[in-house]
């Protein structure tokens, strides 16, 4: 797993699987990994599934890289504290993935909490061998 700023902004996690490296065959499978793991921790919610491939190319104009063939994010939430207004504008969490053909990108921004970027970090990496 890769940490790295994008747009020199924006700190996120990245990992590139190859599809010989996991038993899952599609984006959908991918997204149901991360969804039985929300489902059995503790403290996250699952909130929904976002087709963003689905929605993007159903704009006009839109441009999506040919390399993607498919591409969602799962959105859930680890929020057990509520102490400011401002730990709005960092929830919830998602976590997106992309099939490349070859391989799926599973990439997702770093959290203010260090326990959910942990959890999404393990999550992820069970994705490999799975």
């Amino acid at each position: 797993m890769t940490q790295k700023v994008f747009k020199e902004k924006y700190p996120i996690f990245e990992l590139f699987i190859d599809k010989s490296e996991t038993t899952c065959q599609n984006v959908d499978e991918v997204i149901a990994h991360f969804k039985a793991r929300i489902e059995e921790h503790p403290v996250a919610t699952y909130i929904a599934t976002f087709d963003h491939y689905a929605h993007t190319a159903s704009l006009p104009e839109s441009t999506i890289a040919d390399n993607i063939k498919a591409a969602k994010n799962i959105v859930f939430c680890f929020g057990k504290e509520l102490p400011t207004p401002e730990v709005m504008a960092v929830r919830p969490r998602s976590i997106g993935v992309s099939d490349l053909g070859d391989k799926f990108v599973v990439i997702f921004m770093e959290a203010p909490n260090p326990q959910a970027n942990e959890a999404m970090e393990s999550w992820s990496k069970a994705l490999k061998n799975a």
